[in-house]
């Protein structure tokens, strides 16, 4: 293993607290999370591919940090929809 594979290792045992943290904590704590995973899964794909020395990885990478940012939105226009507004009635 070079030293490529050895960081993606360790971005990928990053990802067991983050996906705790988005699963456990209430959703607008947890998309932080999620957010923060989107990005160490990205990274951990450009760093296998580049250990690897694999041409798809590197596209897999593009596409999952393109995807992480749309799903991001899509959830929290999802829970803008389904959280109740607030009446305006206090000062």
């Amino acid at each position: 293993m070079n030293a490529w594979l050895w960081a993606a290792t360790v971005l990928t045992a990053a990802l067991v607290p983050l996906l705790a943290v988005a699963v456990l904590s209430p959703p607008l704590h947890g998309l932080v999370a999620v957010e923060a995973a989107g990005v160490d899964a990205a990274l951990t794909s450009l760093l296998f591919a580049e250990g690897t020395q694999s041409q798809s990885f590197a596209s897999l990478a593009l596409v999952l940090g393109v995807l992480s940012f749309v799903g991001s939105i899509a959830f929290i226009r999802f829970l803008a929809e389904t959280q109740p507004q607030d009446g305006g009635d206090g000062p």
